[in-house]
């Protein structure tokens, strides 16, 4: 019987070209993320700026390398990733956020997609669809993430967290006895950091609580005097001439009110009474709609409440008003105050009890910030109170740390760059990639949902 043998050289060079043909015929996958949620978040904790070895292409070492440099030395929370376009996005920005356990902002470029989340501590939720919507048109990776970044840095809250402190070790590294001498300093001040925590946070739910209880007062008045308005307006659903839409208005106001007293009542921080106020100007609001009603006069438009004292209601027109020491801004004001500044008179203002005596609600102290937010939130707030004490207080960022960013968006509790691990509003992270502002990836809020 014979034996086989190998064929040697031709037989090589036969299998070498088989193998050719099976690279035309079968091209290699495309390459996919290298790294997971839980790997970038890791890298994120160390830098600002993780690039994905899949994604490399779109951002070069040395431009990552710039991008971080600018954002350690501005010191503030901005996160970069950069993705390549296959990376998964169910629940992308909440997952990454979660995983890296850091307030702050989160910019992501995927593939050629664009967008970004923060938490409202840090950079309110209109500002952040804004400026993603200012570089959606930028087709570079580097140009679009220095542009957002150096519009971010302009106006983002907080401080960048310590773990990027230190910077490069160089060639060298470090040293076994520098890495011995830390671990034994760790270990020493570990229990003492633990204790100062501690103290420190129960110092600071004593204050929330002595904040809250003097707050209580003042929204309890609220609540007491929208109740005597539902007794006077002494409407009666089967009465003659009332019709559907005045019985709405007036369900929707008492709802109001039974919501305002609800909210109140489950109140354990000043940044609760937030969701109180509104509750009460929505039903102020209801109150108005359903006397123009019967009345038979137009229904008002919507207008924010009186800025002098909003038990007052809807305000009917802007009139100029100068604090002391302050400059002249037009602010929301009642009919009644509305002749009183006609005349040469003062409006009658809001006052509230302090440690010095009554003072208008805006001269009070901290806690008002979020009365003041649940009666005029979103972009009014700000206008208003500039050259105030309370609107001084709220744009420093130790006031988000403790009653939120103020002007409307009264949640967070933390400054940028905090650890406070899963411990933020998934609603600040939510929605589909690209509904930050303006993209093309799907809808959605802030930092949940699909990315």
């Amino acid at each position: 019987m014979r034996v086989a043998r190998t064929r040697g050289l031709p037989g090589l060079l036969v299998a070498l070209a088989l193998a050719a043909l099976a690279a035309l015929w079968f091209p290699a996958p495309r390459a996919h993320a290298a790294t997971d949620v839980s790997t970038v978040a890791a890298a994120l904790r160390e830098s600002p700026v993780y690039v994905d070895p899949a994604a490399s292409a779109q951002l070069s070492a040395p431009e990552a390398d710039a991008l971080a440099d600018k954002i350690k030395k501005a010191d503030k929370p901005v996160f970069v990733a950069v993705l390549p376009a296959d990376f998964p996005t169910q629940n992308l920005f909440q997952n990454l956020r979660t995983a890296t356990g850091i307030t702050g902002l989160y910019e992501v470029r995927l593939g050629d997609r664009f967008d970004a989340r923060a938490d409202s501590a840090v950079m309110s939720r209109s500002a952040v669809q804004n400026l993603v919507t200012s570089v959606q048109g930028v087709k570079d990776a580097n140009t679009q993430l220095n542009d957002f970044t150096d519009r971010a840095l302009t106006n983002i809250h907080g401080s960048a967290p310590a773990s990027w402190g230190g910077g490069s070790t160089g060639d060298g590294g470090v040293s076994a006895g520098a890495l011995v001498a830390v671990g034994a300093v760790a270990l020493v001040g570990g229990a003492g950091a633990y204790t100062v925590v501690r103290r420190n946070r129960r110092r600071k739910e004593e204050e929330q609580r002595a904040a809250l209880d003097r707050l209580r007062v003042v929204v309890d008045e609220d609540i007491t005097a929208f109740g005597e308005e539902l007794d006077r307006l002494d409407f009666h659903p089967a009465e003659a001439g009332a019709d559907d839409a005045m019985r709405a208005d007036y369900e929707r106001a008492l709802d109001a009110y039974e919501q305002a007293k609800s909210f109140m009542g489950a109140a354990q921080r000043p940044e609760d009474v937030r969701a109180v106020t509104q509750s009460l100007e929505e039903g102020r609001f209801s109150l108005a709609v359903l006397a123009a009603r019967r009345e038979g006069r137009p229904v008002p438009e919507r207008r924010a409440p009186c800025f002098f004292d909003p038990r007052h209601g809807p305000s009917v027109a802007d009139a100029a008003w100068t604090p002391a020491g302050g400059a002249s801004r037009e602010v929301p004001v009642c009919k009644a105050d509305w002749i009183r500044l006609a005349d040469g008179e003062d409006p009658a203002v809001r006052e509230v009890e302090t440690d010095h005596g009554r003072r208008p609600y805006w001269d009070a102290g901290p806690a008002y910030g979020p009365w003041a937010g649940g009666y005029f939130g979103g972009g009014l707030l700000p206008g208003l109170l500039v050259g105030t004490v309370l609107g001084s207080m709220m744009a420093s960022p130790s006031y988000g740390a403790a009653y939120g960013t103020g002007y409307g968006d009264f949640g967070g509790g933390y400054d940028g760059g905090d650890v406070s691990g899963a411990d933020f509003d998934a609603g600040d992270f939510g929605g589909g990639f690209g509904d930050g502002g303006g993209g093309d990836f799907g809808g959605g809020g802030d930092f949940g949902g699909g990315f």
